[in-house]
């Protein structure tokens, strides 16, 4: 096929969004013949919805995870994607793994076990058949999955966001969440200009192992000292995720750890509230605690804020997401 077949190709997809070879119309009828033998569009619209009373949406989506199960077919398992639409901004929170190996204990993703990564069809595929996608401002890999264990995939769809002749998002319009994954998250951060959240929910490294296995690989201190090695003073963005629990780990002598293992490091801190699971014994946050830890951080240097819980009615809120009646 001449060369410019392949900016034809690009349009169809990232601008007009077919559903089939059939429709690039503007490719002649013998090639997109040849195309069909060899290539399909992918797309597969969402099985499922809930909608939360404050405007927050939850979608079920089939994923195919052909390189784990060994098929080319459908794989009978399911992601949920969710979107959260805040005035003039609207954030997609997408998913990268079906369940997660990561096993965070207030995490109910974590609680399904690993059953495959998402090929980067089955990631673009939230993106490319989601119905309110030409509203999108902002994507966060925040939902199943730990992005830095299928690293591969998630850079290639991120490329795909950012380039030229793509979706060509600026990169600034990405973040990506990770706990900490030795030597993946380095080459996440050479290799990407997008922003990057780091979970860490405790700066205590017992307590930290104590809720997030991955501490032991990766501490968090560590962690630390390689984002230190990179530059965060311009658009890039670093921040911290801190899930609230109370009188566990919000205390003023967390806050004080905290201030000490970030200084002189460009960041902010999200602190989060913990959204009951079930059979996980941690207690819920609390507001005042949490009022009193932001104003601390803020006040020596380490800017914070309390993000708003969206989509708890229907189990879409950090931590919530589950997708554990997949089946093999």
């Amino acid at each position: 096929m001449p060369a410019f077949t392949g900016g034809q190709m690009a349009k169809w997809l990232y601008e007009r969004h077919v559903r089939s070879i059939d429709e690039m119309t503007n490719i002649s009828k013998q090639n997109r013949e040849v195309l069909k033998q060899h290539c399909e569009v992918g797309a597969m619209a969402p099985v499922d919805c809930q909608r939360s009373i404050d405007g927050t949406v939850k979608y079920l989506f089939p994923v195919r995870c052909a390189e784990q199960i060994g098929t080319s077919e459908e794989s009978g398992r399911y992601v949920e994607t969710v979107f959260i639409p805040d005035g003039e901004r609207a954030t997609l929170c997408v998913s990268c793994q079906v369940g997660c190996k990561m096993n965070c204990l207030f995490c109910q993703t974590g609680k399904q076990g690993w059953q495959g990564n998402l090929t980067v069809a089955d990631i673009l595929n939230q993106i490319y058949a989601l119905p309110e996608r030409d509203r999108l401002t902002n994507v966060v890999f925040m939902g199943q999955g730990e992005p830095m264990d299928n690293l591969d995939n998630v850079l290639k769809a991120m490329q795909i966001l950012t380039a030229a002749d793509a979706y060509a998002w600026s990169p600034k319009r990405i973040t990506v969440s990770s706990v900490g994954v030795r030597d993946k998250l380095k080459r996440f951060l050479d290799e990407s200009e997008c922003h990057v959240a780091i979970s860490m929910h405790s700066p205590l490294h017992e307590q930290r192992l104590a809720l997030m296995p991955a501490e032991k690989a990766m501490p968090i201190a560590e962690t630390i000292e390689l984002l230190r090695q990179y530059d965060f003073t311009h658009q890039r963005r670093c921040s911290f995720e801190y899930i609230c629990f109370s009188g566990m780990n919000d205390s003023m002598a967390h806050a004080r750890e905290i201030v000490r293992l970030v200084k002189g490091l460009e960041c902010r801190v999200n602190l989060i509230r913990f959204h009951q699971i079930p059979d996980v014994d941690l207690p819920s946050a609390d507001e005042r605690r949490m009022e009193q830890m932001r104003d601390y951080l803020t006040a020596h240097g380490v800017f914070t804020t309390i993000r708003a819980s969206r989509g708890q009615d229907i189990f879409a809120a950090c931590g919530l997401l589950s997708t554990a009646h997949n089946k093999t």
